[in-house]
């Protein structure tokens, strides 16, 4: 798979929905992580990133605006140990609570299907970064309708292990806009990294579509000594 600019991929879709980068900064220091939502709806629109202890949260930006919480107020980015998790939903919570009773990524997700928001069924994406002694490996995860069969979930895992400086994976819910919304297909999207973290961070945010971004989180780990620095952005402010 050829390497992609990440500003050009995001820049090419209206709306690829909820997305997870994952990857390495160019000079090998980091483990770098973004998780960006985007929005349609009011209900999702009315959101805003907010701080929860080493992780975050997506909380109503106007209370009184918000209707049914259910797929759009959950903990997006949990810590376990030395273990980052990000994902699309609440599913974070699941891999966080198995895996700290020693199940795997891919075992605690075979407890969780795609959204239960038809007819879209919205695919539930999910990331795991582990940095230990130096090293940074980290897996990615989809589940998905067939082709909008609610009957059948399909599950992709994918497994980076000494991921290359200067590059990363991209996934993302959906492959444009439509009625219903189309689930991603294929390989997490390989893409470059560049940058500290101001200017990546600035790089993502201005790349996706002015009218349907959300909110924005990007964390930059240190690989050797495991400390992180933590950029939100809101569009809601």
């Amino acid at each position: 798979m050829n390497k992609v600019s990440l500003a050009s991929e995001l820049a090419s879709s209206a709306y690829p929905g909820r997305g997870i980068v994952l990857g390495k900064s160019a000079d090998g220091k980091y483990a770098i992580a973004a998780y960006f939502i985007m929005g349609r709806s009011e209900n999702s629109r009315n959101r805003i990133f907010v701080q929860d202890g080493e992780g975050i949260r997506t909380q109503a930006y106007d209370p009184s605006k918000l209707k049914d919480p259910s797929l759009v107020i959950y903990a997006p980015v949990r810590v376990l140990g030395n273990k980052t998790i990000v994902t699309n939903g609440d599913q974070t919570d699941t891999i966080y609570e198995l895996m700290d009773r020693q199940q795997t990524f891919e075992q605690a997700l075979r407890t969780r299907t795609f959204e239960p928001d038809a007819p879209h069924y919205t695919p539930r994406i999910s990331g795991i970064m582990h940095i230990e002694n130096g090293s940074y490996n980290y897996a990615m995860s989809i589940l998905k309708s067939s082709d909008g069969n609610p009957d059948a979930c399909c599950r992709y895992t994918f497994a980076y292990e000494n991921p290359a400086a200067g590059e990363g994976r991209f996934i993302h819910t959906y492959m444009g806009d439509g009625d219903p919304l189309p689930s991603f297909e294929g390989e997490p999207t390989r893409v470059d990294i560049e940058g500290d973290i101001e200017s990546f961070t600035q790089t993502v945010w201005n790349s996706l579509n002015a009218d349907n971004k959300v909110s924005l989180f990007v964390r930059f780990i240190d690989i050797e000594t495991g400390k992180y620095e933590t950029r939100i952005v809101n569009k809601n402010v």
